[in-house]
């Protein structure tokens, strides 16, 4: 019977675990249901057209200002420097070493000369018989393999090579006149071998094929043999540390504009008729200034003046017309001009004329400076300058002419 109760009791809890257990999960039944979440009410937008934006300016690149408005000390740039013949930047190995300066005839049956274009001065002058002579300044001529036509030397255009410090290349002198002079010991020349050269440099000449030319204006300087030469004669490439650059060049992104100067398009150092015994009447040189490209562009002869190197007519920046004192000085019409001293000149450069005075006071190894009608040294534009020597006589400075046609 004890047995039959405790079963009981036991089923009695059971059933009150059970009830106890419904009664619970009856209550979680009966949470408060949430009330539904807002819907967002969403008005559809009108369609609008996008103003375009208006493009901002931009703003002009302004131009680098110089520190000064001409060129002073040189400064190396990434192999580069300015060159004391143009003003324009030039590798350094070939601005800062000497320049060449070559006899080239001028005369009308040794054209076209080949390489012409390269030099960064071209110095002109009369010689006997009535035409001129040109001497071309080089630095840049590393890669050519030859200048000329090469002709003989006259005693002015060597003493202007002095003024450079100019390695002087020539064939053939007037021995009389220049004999002394081209062989002084401190004076560097790579001369053919002829009457009057003492230490002459064969190889740095030869003859190059011109069917139809006379033999003499088929001698040229040929550049491989020209350093075999200067390294043989033991010269120094090296400028003097006294050495004077010639020209005073506008500094880089400022021009030399000379704006309250007479203006000139059309330059002759002859005349326009020619026809006169100045050295510039046979040939009746002239130059053409271009404003587009500020340029001056050679003529001779009545045709374009061409190099033969590139088929293109000679240009320069500047052209400058130096007055100097010439004599006659024997039967055989050579010619001698002071190149030393001082006297009259013309600028011409950016199309303008500045009238002034040219000096040359401080020995052989100087240039000549030029100088405006104030005595301040005149700016010149950047690029290669073409000098004529004007004998400085009457009748010969009324043939000079310049203008605008």
């Amino acid at each position: 019977m004890k047995s039959t109760g405790k079963k009981r009791g036991k089923i009695s809890l059971i059933i009150s675990i059970f009830c106890l257990l419904i009664f619970i999960m009856a209550s979680c039944g009966k949470e408060e249901e949430q009330p539904p979440a807002p819907q967002l009410e969403i008005e559809p937008m009108e369609p609008q057209e996008l103003e375009e934006a208006e493009p901002e300016e931009e703003e002009e690149a302004e131009e680098e200002v110089p520190d000064s408005l001409v060129i002073e000390e040189r400064v190396e740039k990434d192999g580069m420097i300015q060159s004391y013949l143009t003003g324009q930047w030039t590798k350094v190995e070939q601005a800062k070493r000497r320049p060449i300066a070559v006899m080239i005839p001028n005369n009308k049956p040794a054209l076209p000369q080949y390489g012409l274009s390269r030099a960064g001065i071209i110095y002109e002058a009369p010689v006997e018989g009535r035409i001129t002579r040109l001497m071309g300044v080089f630095e840049n001529f590393d890669d050519l393999d030859r200048i000329g036509p090469v002709r003989s030397s006259r005693d002015y255009y060597v003493y202007q090579a002095m003024g450079y410090e100019a390695i002087y290349c020539n064939w053939g002198l007037a021995v009389p006149y220049v004999e002394e002079l081209i062989n002084r010991p401190n004076y560097y020349n790579v001369s053919a071998a002829v009457e009057g050269i003492h230490n002459p440099a064969d190889e740095a000449y030869g003859r190059h094929k011109r069917p139809g030319y006379a033999t003499e204006f088929t001698g040229y300087l040929f550049i491989d043999g020209l350093f075999k030469a200067v390294d043989r004669l033991g010269y120094d490439w090296n400028y003097d540390d006294a050495y004077v650059p010639p020209f005073l060049f506008a500094a880089d992104n400022v021009r030399a504009e000379y704006e309250d100067k007479e203006e000139a398009t059309y330059i002759y150092p002859g005349g326009k008729t020619g026809q006169n015994a100045s050295g510039y009447g046979a040939y009746h040189p002239y130059f053409e200034y271009h404003a587009d490209d500020q340029l001056y562009y050679r003529y001779q002869d009545g045709q374009k003046q061409i190099d033969e190197l590139t088929g293109d007519q000679l240009t320069v920046s500047n052209v400058v017309f130096q007055y100097c004192h010439g004599e006659v000085r024997d039967a055989h019409d050579y010619l001698a001009f002071g190149v030393h001293g001082e006297g009259d000149a013309i600028v011409f450069t950016n199309g303008r004329v500045i009238k002034g005075t040219w000096k040359r006071y401080d020995g052989d190894f100087t240039p000549a400076k030029f100088y405006d009608e104030n005595d301040e040294e005149i700016v010149f534009n950047q690029g290669s300058t073409w000098i004529c020597n004007i004998w400085d006589k009457e009748e010969y400075r009324r043939c000079v002419e310049y203008g605008q046609e």
